[in-house]
């Protein structure tokens, strides 16, 4: 059960960096993929309005939590 939980970190590691590059300049690699919570979510959220950049480094953030907790929870 680790493996898996540990492969949705990494995708959310990516999706926050992919966040904050498409947020700075334009990403068109897995666009559609990578960037769906900086073009779909955070947007249609009004409390993260004029936060989307700290909205994706906290997707990154949690990501990496995910991972170490992942790593450090003992095998059944």
């Amino acid at each position: 059960m680790r493996r898996p939980v540990q492969t949705v970190g990494l995708v959310l590691v990516l999706m926050g960096i992919s966040g904050t590059i498409d947020h700075l300049f334009l990403q068109p690699i897995l666009g559609p993929f990578l960037n769906a919570f900086n073009r779909y979510v955070f947007p249609s959220v009004e409390v993260l309005s004029g936060y989307e950049l700290y909205a994706n480094l906290m997707v990154a953030v949690i990501g990496v939590v995910v991972i170490v907790v992942a790593e450090r929870v003992p095998a059944p």
